[in-house]
């Protein structure tokens, strides 16, 4: 692990957890984490379950860097989400999910294609992920798929 990162290990490690990376415009982070705040569901009856990392020593962390830190600290989370530059200066305010599966440990190309990689999703797509993701209902692979069918990569929720 790198010396200026300490990874969160006081935590629900069932609460999604989301990691800052960008610490230029504080007004901005404000913003990300209201919609992060927000209640969601049907009716909006769901209260977010999530855990913030909001310490500047994670300032700049690369995907893959996260990756690393994740994988090696990670045993039930699955996927960590960045809050990073594309999130503080786009809109509508997305963040990275990033699955903490490795190609070193699929068998196969194929597995880590369905298993792996990253994708951009709105906060309200966090809460949805984090409860299907906890339960097993749906693996990252299924989120990755829907993202895929968005013109623009974005996983924003099942209901639209």
């Amino acid at each position: 692990m790198s010396d200026r990162m300490e990874w969160p290990a006081d935590r629900d490690k069932d609460a999604a957890l989301i990691i800052r990376t960008d610490f230029d415009d504080e007004q901005a982070w404000a913003a990300v984490k209201a919609e992060l705040m927000k209640t969601w569901g049907e009716d909006d009856d769901f209260e977010p379950y999530v855990h913030i990392v909001d310490d500047p020593k994670w300032r700049g962390i690369t995907p893959a860097e996260a990756l690393s830190e994740a994988s090696a600290h990670e045993e039930r989370r699955n996927v960590v989400y960045l809050a990073d530059h594309t999130s503080m200066r786009k809109t509508p305010v997305t963040l990275l999910a990033l699955s903490v599966l490795t190609r070193e440990q699929c068998e196969s190309d194929e597995e880590f294609e369905a298993y792996g990689g990253s994708f951009r999703v709105v906060p309200y797509g966090i809460h949805e992920m984090n409860a299907n993701l906890m339960i097993a209902n749906l693996d990252f692979g299924d989120f990755a798929d829907v993202a895929e069918g968005d013109p623009e990569g974005v996983f924003r929720g099942f209901g639209g």
